[in-house]
């Protein structure tokens, strides 16, 4: 079952940046034998559809995985994220898009667990519908994700992901997220906490990295990517962030391979670029 609430953002160029790391992120942890846990705070729906609804009326996946789709010279990271779209196209035609939480359930091994958290009521109808043969790998909670983060820490297999990706439609978001990994790193210091993070005018959004830094977290990555200029007074998401707190070691350098082209393929004009700045422990 597919949503059409979110499918005029999904697929775009937020996503491609959000879901490139995570595949990076999982495919780090499955080096080890060791099982680990994926926790996803805001997991939406889960599956989206794009050639019906909303999509058909903004279609930002045009701009983000639409660019990337028919390319046969995508860079490694780029091609391991695009490998995860495929399977719901197995026509090669691009009409639907996986949420982070199907991306991660599809990279899982047999015993790791995926705990998703959805507070809208509409959506996690959806989402509990879209994971319903999952089993017992997959826990869908209708409830606050980042109250539920922090009651699931430590996880039983001391290795876990957590993906912290809240809409930011109001201030009170950039708050909870800060606050949130404040006590959460307090009782798993070395657990990985992804932050996607949008890039907008906003004070909040604008002071949300620096509070993450400030955190005390012993390695952490800050990266962004940019795909058009954003006149004074104009609205709308130019770009967006991700900031990991204890990414692994291999990130950085795939990062800056990676980002050039990303950033001139998706480019909207002169304005596109990205930034990438660490913090190694």
């Amino acid at each position: 079952m597919l949503s059409y609430r979110h499918s005029f953002h999904a697929g775009n160029h937020a996503d491609v940046l959000k879901h490139l790391v995570l595949v990076q992120l999982i495919d780090y942890l499955k080096q080890k034998e060791k099982p680990f846990w994926i926790i996803d705070t805001h997991a939406g729906a889960g599956l989206y559809a794009l050639d019906a609804g909303h999509a058909t009326k903004l279609a930002e996946h045009e701009g983000g995985i639409g660019r990337l789709w028919a390319r046969d010279d995508l860079p490694p990271a780029v091609a391991a994220y695009v490998d995860t779209v495929r399977p719901l196209n197995p026509k090669g035609t691009l009409n639907a898009y996986p949420g982070s939480p199907w991306i991660a359930y599809k990279l899982l091994r047999a015993d790791d667990r995926l705990r998703l958290f959805e507070l809208h009521g509409t959506d996690i109808v959806t989402l509990a519908d879209n994971f319903r043969e999952a089993g017992r790998q997959v826990q869908v909670t209708h409830g606050d994700g980042l109250a539920g983060l922090k009651a699931l820490l430590p996880p039983p297999p001391r290795r876990a992901l957590a993906l912290i990706d809240p809409s930011y439609e109001v201030a009170t978001d950039y708050r909870g997220v800060v606050k949130t990994l404040e006590e959460s790193l307090k009782r798993f210091p070395t657990g990985t906490y992804a932050v996607w993070y949008p890039l907008l005018a906003k004070p909040e959004a604008r002071a949300l990295p620096e509070k993450l830094k400030a955190l005390g977290a012993k390695s952490w990555l800050n990266t962004t990517l940019t795909v058009r200029r954003q006149p004074p007074g104009t609205y709308g998401m130019p770009g967006s962030g991700m900031f990991v707190l204890n990414p692994p070691w291999t990130l950085e350098a795939t990062l800056r391979e990676t980002l050039p082209w990303l950033a001139q393929t998706l480019a909207e004009d002169t304005g596109a670029g990205f930034t990438l700045e660490t913090l190694a422990g």
